[in-house]
């Protein structure tokens, strides 16, 4: 199959409009050609082409930020001698100096297929600076590694954030360009939008589900994204940076795994399954021990779980990964009701607000975590009425079949 950057790169009529006007790259470490030269250097080594900026989103256009809220600064490539903006940086959004420094804006970036992956709100945001400017946004498609499955709550009203650009629910199962299109919609953008798609991709294909097995090989879009198993997990596991809990951030499985110090793993494990069986399906639960070397609980032997989504032990279909991390709060809180469960501290940028309440896109995680009355079917009938509403709202979106 081929990726929208390598059919760019390949058919010159799909990049003829591009003759003449100045061009600006958004993109990624993971932004990288079949052959792994990174797309800035292939892009540049177009004689057609005037490459006249670049621009990183968050963790930076090498990749290099370790961690949430570690900004990037602005710099001038020192081999093209072209200015790199950083959108995670002084600035979200694209400035006027910014926007005026080209014509058409090549975005591409390898998501996750999550609504808190904040490669979305990037992209949201340079369509809305782009519609302002009269400027291009052309998405260079990448497969959504989370495949089509769709999951969880959607954001609620005035719970937008930088981790929630509109009313998505966690998992949304579109590729970048289709969540472009859907952003045109929803907002009701007026510019030249333009998806260079992807050949060949076949998401509902074993064993890659998404990802294209055998075919592409994994480079890390941010730095605790190392392997399609985190891409997997991450629409629940993501939920756990709102908690006191370790998400193996500091290990080498960060955001398959949680644990922490003081956690009973075998007795959490065992409320799981009294609690909602059904939760744990698609996946294999090991309990494990692990001591992160930096993060929360570093240098510490923390008791866990790791959630096992390879070979074997995967369903595609029946894997729900923010359900099984909800139920594993719900086991936690069972438990021990008085267990801090929930990190009060400032994420992304937000101080008045819980950090796991910006990650669900409203309180009602959290609410039915801690009401020690409600049960499974009090969250179930909620996500299943918005999971609908979405696979109603984005089918005409979807350009693979």
């Amino acid at each position: 199959m081929k990726f929208g950057l390598d059919r760019l790169l390949e058919e010159p009529a799909l990049r003829a409009p591009l003759k003449g006007r100045r061009v600006a790259l958004l993109a990624h470490p993971a932004s990288v050609t079949a052959d792994l030269s990174h797309a800035l250097d292939a892009l540049a080594a177009l004689p057609e082409i005037e490459l006249t900026a670049a621009f990183g989103p968050q963790h930076g256009l090498r990749g290099d930020k370790q961690d949430n809220m570690m900004e990037s600064p602005d710099f001038v490539d020192p081999v093209l001698g072209i200015p790199v903006f950083s959108l995670y940086g002084e600035v979200r959004r694209p400035t006027d100096a910014m926007m005026a420094s080209f014509d058409v804006l090549l975005v591409d970036l390898q998501d996750l297929g999550c609504r808190i992956y904040t490669f979305i709100t990037t992209l949201r945001y340079v369509l809305e600076a782009a519609a302002k400017h009269g400027k291009s946004v052309w998405v260079l498609d990448r497969p959504n590694p989370a495949g089509r499955p769709v999951e969880g709550h959607t954001l609620r009203p005035g719970w937008q954030s930088f981790v929630g650009a509109g009313p998505m629910p966690m998992r949304h199962g579109l590729t970048l360009g289709e969540m472009g299109r859907w952003f045109m919609r929803e907002f009701n953008l007026d510019l030249d939008y333009r998806v260079i798609e992807m050949q060949g991709w076949q998401p509902e294909a074993a064993p890659g589900y998404g990802w294209p097995l055998a075919e592409r090989t994994w480079i890390n879009p941010s730095p605790n994204a190392p392997n399609l198993a985190m891409a997997r997990c991450y629409a629940g596991t993501v939920m756990l940076e709102g908690t006191t809990l370790s998400e193996g951030r500091g290990t080498t499985r960060p955001l398959e795994l949680f644990g922490a110090p003081d956690l009973d793993a075998r007795a959490v494990l065992a409320a799981m399954h009294e609690i909602a069986p059904h939760w744990l399906e698609g996946c294999k639960l090991r309990e494990c021990w692990f001591e992160p070397t930096f993060h929360k609980h570093a240098g510490q032997l923390c008791a866990g779980i790791q959630i096992h989504v390879e070979h074997g032990h995967y369903d595609h279909l029946a894997f729900k990964p923010w359900r099984l991390m909800a139920l594993a709060f719900k086991a936690i809180r069972t438990l021990r009701p008085d267990y801090p469960l929930w990190r009060d501290f400032p994420y992304e940028y937000e101080h008045d607000r819980l950090a796991i309440d910006l990650i669900n896109g409203s309180p009602s995680l959290r609410d039915w975590v801690d009401d020690p009355a409600t049960t499974p079917w009090d969250l179930e009938i909620v996500a299943l009425a918005d999971e609908a509403s979405w696979q109603e709202a984005r089918e005409d979106l979807l350009l693979y079949r």
